[in-house]
């Protein structure tokens, strides 16, 4: 099926590869690009159960074929099939909301991002003034191909005999992201006279370790106790009202920079409630700290 070069090739890239142990049921989006491709592949060789989910955004008047590309992939190594169609509509911020969509329909299935997509990420949210959550980039919890390189993927879709799909929206100058791929990247490279993904991604692992540091401190912390958080370093008072947003509000995401320091604000007895985000407040009565959802005031 992928002959003597294939199964050499792929036996080398497992090895920078995190899948789970063989035989764990997955789910891999997989859009038709290489990368996606290649996650489906090497998901398969791990020896997982692999269903592969396309999600169809709808924004071509041809992308339903793209879903036949990863049937037919799906077929050809031996894993499941899901195509799901979602609604983006028109509007401003077109990349986020399609990303966004996305997410929604994969939830935890793996996802096929590089060290290429790493170092992208991480330049990015160092444009936004991000803080070391957005340093850390991608987390690695559900993408095993973080270790590898993009001109990798492409090279086992090549050699493999896959014809993997080029979406024209990677080459549109209007989304941050592909100027930076396309531009920044390379100036850093002419600039630094290497090659600096390898180096932002090691920066990114760097920074998770640092994070992961924070996180185990901020849990000594009680994020309810005015006392406790402002008596705590910075970075782990920021970490510890990170935490207690996130398991209060039940999200992933956490509230930007601003937001945080707001926080710690009322914390620190500077104010005694503040905006936080999505109309939620933090409010302090006495040395107590509670968050207050929208319309409870």
């Amino acid at each position: 099926m992928v002959g003597d070069r294939g199964e050499d090739l792929i036996g080398r890239l497992l090895e920078r590869c995190s899948f789970p142990v063989a035989g764990t049921a997955v789910t891999c989006g997989v859009s038709g690009g290489a990368d996606s491709l290649s996650l489906l592949v090497l998901s398969v060789a791990a020896g997982c159960e692999v269903t592969a989910v396309h999600v169809d955004h709808g924004l071509r008047p041809d992308s339903a074929n793209d879903a036949l590309v990863v049937a037919e992939a799906a077929r050809r190594f031996g894993a499941g099939f899901r195509s799901v169609r979602v609604e983006v509509g028109d509007g401003p911020n077109l990349e986020a909301r399609a990303r966004a969509a996305r997410h929604e329909v994969l939830g935890d299935a793996l996802l096929g991002h590089t060290a290429d997509d790493q170092a992208e990420t991480v330049l990015w949210f160092l444009a936004r003034g991000t803080g070391p959550e957005g340093l850390a980039g991608i987390d690695p919890t559900r993408r095993p191909l973080l270790g590898l390189r993009r001109r990798e993927t492409a090279e086992l879709c090549a050699v493999l005999g896959i014809d993997a799909l080029e979406d024209p929206a990677n080459a549109d100058p209007r989304f941050t992201r592909n100027r930076i791929r396309s531009e920044l990247i390379s100036l850093f490279n002419d600039i630094a006279r290497r090659d600096v993904v390898p180096a932002i991604a090691a920066a990114a692992r760097h920074q998770r370790d640092l994070i992961e540091g924070l996180d185990e401190l901020a849990r000594n912390v009680d994020p309810t106790d005015a006392r406790s958080v402002a008596g705590s370093a910075r970075p782990v008072a920021v970490t510890a009202m990170r935490q207690w947003w996130r398991r209060e509000v039940q999200t992933s995401y956490a509230p930007d920079a601003a937001a945080l320091e707001r926080m710690l604000a009322v914390a620190r007895g500077d104010r005694p409630r503040a905006d936080v985000v999505a109309g939620w407040q933090i409010a302090r009565t006495a040395q107590r700290l509670r968050l207050i959802p929208p319309g409870e005031r």
